[in-house]
């Protein structure tokens, strides 16, 4: 048997020889032995650990899975400031930043650094002596959310650094998603018809907010490392290339290219050039970040009240590529709208492949002049959303054909009816499968009725299943029903049924949004659950009534009195009620509701829990939730990396609360 002294140097190698392999992995992508092997040297350690628990240690190799869920994020203060950056999307902007850095470092021509810009989530990593003791969201800047239990999942990032260390160190960088991660987490969501992410950066952030590591742990996460903050104990750095020198000998990831440039010539060069190879990164980037090498000259220089005169980042457009329109085919929306959608042939843009885009609708197509057969230029809003921006006329053949929207529903064949004065083509067959399917995907979705696991593709098979007719027999679905659609099992069946339960305790104006009535959105739902009280009582009202609320108006109020006349509607209404949904508004009895009355509240920046669920706490105290400051806005909740509407609060006095403040508000 082995003593204790050769087993505690045996974990030691195996954790020595682990950490080695991550970094190879994930931070200098230069891996030398398999996943296999690596597994094998994991499992070896993993089971040391077990049978000699005297020897673990939190800066394990194995303890990167996660550990116990928290109930709620600790706030912490960050030692420095964590300040954003001036940024544009101007040349001469640039040269001008350049001219104004020189002049202010007492001329002659300084040297820059140009790094890629990260389109992450912004994180401050705080090291004692070598060991992380805690992770921080940049916050407002000054306070942000302690996420160290999630960090540690993140293989890229040492929990102990190399080398030998005596102080303290705030390490600033970026926490991403890798695109070929965020693809594969997409690709199974959609296999299980979840709703997919939107853009990494947004999972990223998602990822970071989990009060569950194990969650966190599954999403392969990155980290970036560019600078420091407050230091203790350590040696001043004379440029900012040894200070990402250095982060790298101690083992935290850094950008993989760096340009220097000592002119302005040169400095635009460095950016055009990282333009140029912007999507060969394993994460996303959205700019080009500029910064002053020499810390003495970045020290004379100074900051303003939110950002260093000394950097700025240089913002990319979005990117547009070429590409043949093979065909248009023709969605059905929820409320029977016919939506044109652009078949394109498949095309690189802004780091990915686009087969589709949406065309909006058939004036859309007309005023664009956009046909069949048409090279046109493809552009990604906001690098996510496809869309056709342009026509390529001059390279017609002859050939394009002019597209006609069809006279009938390519879902259920009916005929379909376009008003004089709107662009609108609908199918007006309630039956429609195409029409449910929506209906059902509105009534699921996150800001309706919150039913996780209820996706396209499960909804699809719940219809082609007889399942389901309308949004009611939801509430029917039986556990073996759903675990025998294809992809499903009875675990994921069972989630599906409980999430579906839980819908049942929504609030009334979640109801009123996802049911789904014609021209009824977020704000509308929520203000006709304020002004009627009950589901009943709404369903009571005239015309007249309905349209004295002054946020909704005679055609809205014309809509929902159809809607609730209409005999399958008041139907499926009942079945609603029959299954215990909330159909009337319940009133907060909470003592400090009398601080919330009469308020106006904007809400901005990331929060631990969804904006709306914050409004909803709000409004049912009594405050009234407004989307832009004004001199009439009493609070502006601000979270991580509020922007605009933080700087015009400031501006206008009007008081800013953090989330701590807020939920002591809230009692």
């Amino acid at each position: 048997m082995p003593s204790s002294g050769n087993v505690q140097h045996q974990i030691e190698q195996l954790r020595s020889e682990l950490n080695r392999h991550n970094r190879l992995y994930y931070t200098e992508a230069a891996p030398v032995i398999s996943d296999r092997e690596y597994d094998a040297l994991y499992r070896q350690l993993d089971q040391l650990e077990r049978e000699h628990p005297e020897f673990a240690s939190p800066d394990s190799p194995t303890q990167r899975v996660g550990g116990e869920a928290i109930s709620a994020f600790q706030q912490l203060p960050h030692r420095l400031p964590m300040l954003s950056l001036d940024n544009t999307y101007s040349e001469a902007e640039v040269r001008e930043f350049y001219a104004r850095v020189a002049r202010l470092a007492g001329g002659g021509l300084p040297e820059m650094v140009v790094e890629p810009k990260v389109d992450g989530v912004a994180i401050s990593l705080v090291y004692e002596n070598g060991k992380l003791i805690a992770a921080v969201t940049r916050g407002d800047g000054n306070v942000g959310d302690d996420v160290t239990h999630n960090v540690r999942t993140i293989r890229s990032i040492p929990v102990k650094l190399d080398g030998s260390h005596s102080g303290l160190m705030e390490i600033r960088g970026e926490i991403f998603m890798p695109k070929k991660a965020f693809l594969a987490m997409n690709e199974k969501r959609r296999e299980l018809g979840e709703a997919e992410f939107a853009n990494p950066r947004n999972s990223a952030a998602g990822s970071l907010k989990q009060l569950d590591p194990g969650i966190t742990a599954k999403r392969n996460l990155g980290g970036v490392f560019y600078g420091l903050g407050y230091s203790e104990g350590y040696p001043d750095f004379s440029t900012h290339v040894e200070v990402l020198d250095t982060l790298a000998e101690w083992g935290l990831p850094t950008n993989p290219r760096r340009w220097l440039a000592d002119s302005t010539d040169a400095l635009w060069a460095a950016i055009e050039e990282l333009g140029a190879v912007r999507h060969d990164f394993q994460f996303d980037i959205d700019g080009a970040v500029l910064k002053l090498n020499a810390m003495a000259q970045r020290r004379q220089l100074g900051f303003t009240s939110k950002s260093p005169r000394w950097a700025m980042a240089y913002k990319y457009e979005a990117e547009q590529a070429e590409t043949l329109l093979r065909e248009i085919s023709v969605q059905v929306g929820r409320t029977g709208v016919l939506t044109p959608v652009a078949e394109l042939e498949p095309v690189f843009v802004a780091g990915s492949t686009v087969s589709r885009a949406t065309l909006h609708n058939e004036d859309e197509v007309r005023r664009k002049d956009i046909r069949i057969g048409d090279r046109v230029l493809v552009e990604k809003a906001g690098d996510v959303i496809p869309a056709v921006v342009a026509v390529l006329t001059e390279k017609r053949t002859g050939a394009e054909r002019v597209f006609e929207m069809p006279t009938a529903c390519p879902s259920c064949g009916s005929e379909v009816f376009r008003e004089e004065d709107q662009v609108a083509v609908r199918c007006l067959n309630a039956a429609c499968p195409a029409q449910l399917q929506r209906r059902i995907e509105h009534f699921a979705a996150r800001k309706a009725m919150d039913i996780d696991g209820l996706g396209e593709a499960i909804v699809e098979q719940l219809i082609k299943a007889d399942l389901v007719h309308t949004v009611a027999d939801l509430y029917t679905l039986k556990i073996d029903k759903v675990a025998a659609l294809e992809r499903m099992a009875e675990k994921s069946a069972g989630n599906l049924i409980a999430s579906i339960s839980a819908s049942r305790t929504r609030p009334l104006q979640r109801l009123l949004f996802g049911i789904g009535i014609h021209g009824v959105g977020e704000s509308a739902a929520r203000e006709l659950a304020a002004h009627f009280k009950s589901m009943d009582q709404l369903m009571a009202a005239s015309e007249e009534e309905i349209a004295e609320i002054h946020t909704i108006g005679p055609v809205m109020a014309a809509s929902i009195r159809q809607y609730f006349d209409g005999e399958s509607n008041r139907a499926i209404i009942e079945a609603l009620r029959t299954h215990g949904l909330q159909f009337d508004v319940e009133q907060s009895t909470d003592a400090n509701s009398a601080a919330f009355a009469d308020t106006t509240w904007v809400i901005t920046g990331s929060l631990s829990q969804p904006r709306e669920e914050i409004a909803e706490l709000i409004r049912a105290r009594g405050g009234r939730v407004a989307g832009s400051v004004s001199a009439k806005t009493t609070y502006v909740l601000a979270g991580e990396e509020a922007g605009s509407k933080l700087a015009k609060a400031e501006k206008l006095g009007v008081k800013v609360l953090d989330e701590t403040e807020f939920r002591g508000m809230l009692g």
